[in-house]
């Protein structure tokens, strides 16, 4: 324990008898409103762009990606086989490029990401789609 006169000078600490005989925490409220995170709520199918002409086109290509590379994991053998696993890298590529862009578009996920200029992922005509 320390005597008083190792406490002069520390106007601004808490006394150390009331931190051990707990007569009053230490620990005081904070003045900062603590921010609730949104977590997955809020998130909803926008059917609307499913059902335009960019989803359509969209789910095409995540279609015709994952056919394609379905079809390519089922060759056993080949000899020159470079362009194979070059058509295998695009394909798969395609699949997980093409399916994050679906999802983020279709869950309305572009709405929580304000950086990025959604627009030039759509197209280059901005009047194409419209923002909901």
């Amino acid at each position: 324990m320390r005597s008083p006169e190792d406490l002069e000078g520390f106007d601004g600490e808490a006394s150390s008898t009331s931190m051990i005989s707990g007569a009053g925490s230490p620990y005081q409220p904070t003045t900062e409103p603590v921010s609730q995170r949104q977590g997955l709520r809020g998130l909803r199918c926008d059917r609307d762009y499913l059902r335009g002409l960019f989803g359509l086109l969209k789910v095409a290509q995540v279609v015709l990606a994952l056919i394609s590379f379905i079809c390519i994991e089922t060759i056993m053998e080949c000899s020159p086989c470079e362009g194979l696993y070059f058509f295998e890298f695009v394909s798969c590529s395609a699949l997980v490029v093409t399916g994050v862009l679906l999802l983020i578009f279709s869950l309305n996920l572009r709405s929580r990401i304000p950086q990025i200029n959604w627009d030039t992922t759509v197209s280059s005509h901005p009047n194409l789609y419209k923002n909901s």
